[in-house]
Parts: C-alpha cells; sequence; structure tokens
C-alpha cells in the first residue's frame, strides 16, 4: 500500500496499489493490468439487459441502475409470472431472486426481462405497491 501524507491536517491515509473501475460502456476494468483501458477484466459488469436469462445479467442489470443509460428513462424488471417489480423491491428481496436462479424455480421471483416504462402512469410493483413513474406522462 502507498501511503498519501496530507500535510495539512497531518493525517495519514493508506491509498490501494490499484483499483478496480466501472465505465459507461458497462465494463470493469482492472487499473493493474497495462493498458487497462484497452480491455475489460469483466465486460457488462453494469449493463441494462432487455432479455434476462442468468443471475450474472440480474445483477448487471441491478447494477447499471433504475434509469436507462442514455436518455434517463425509468426502467423496472419483469418476472417470469408477469408481474412488475421496482429496482428497491428486487434489491430487498435479492436472497429470493437468487434462490429462483439456483433452485430453476419459478416461485413469483424469476426476474425474465427489464424495460422503460414509457406512457403507463398505472404501473405499480407488485411487491410494495409505489408507482414506478413513467417517462411521459
Amino acid at each position: 500500500m502507498k501511503t498519501l501524507d496530507r500535510k495539512s491536517t497531518g493525517a495519514e491515509s493508506k491509498l490501494p496499489e490499484h483499483f478496480m473501475v466501472s465505465s459507461t460502456d458497462g465494463g470493469l476494468y482492472d487499473t493493474r493490468k497495462p493498458n487497462w483501458s484497452n480491455q475489460p477484466s469483466r465486460s457488462q459488469y453494469a449493463w441494462t439487459h432487455r432479455c434476462i436469462s442468468t443471475l450474472a445479467e440480474v445483477k448487471a442489470t441491478l447494477r447499471a441502475g433504475r434509469f436507462a443509460w442514455p436518455g434517463g428513462y425509468p426502467l423496472f424488471l419483469i418476472t417470469k409470472d408477469g408481474a412488475a417489480l421496482c429496482f428497491e423491491c428486487a434489491r430487498k428481496e435479492f436472497r429470493q431472486i437468487v434462490w429462483d436462479f439456483t433452485n430453476y424455480a419459478s416461485t413469483g421471483w424469476r426476474v425474465c426481462g427489464c424495460e422503460i416504462n414509457y406512457e403507463d402512469a398505472d404501473l405499480f410493483c407488485d411487491n410494495c405497491s409505489k408507482q414506478i413513474v413513467s417517462a411521459y406522462k
């Protein structure tokens, strides 16, 4: 570890030798590698997947956030039984989602897609009943 002196306060803090950096292209980069900006360690680390078939795609979609890039449109998740799920509930109930994927089950938490709510002002999360805002009202 490198040591960083803060001359104004006299405090000392330690910085790691390298950082893992996420970019707007959805990749995760390891700064220890030479020319690290040319090759991601994990592509689509934070990426919105429209069709979701693996747990890694669920994780990447949650990391990317609840707004589409570019455009900032509001997103919501869709379960296999057709329920709408907000990102907050997906994070809160992530263990249930993992259980469905690891047990090849569909107990209502099997996420299969992510969509933009363009115009449905009456779209509500089927778990918490909060409104999922629409892009155009």
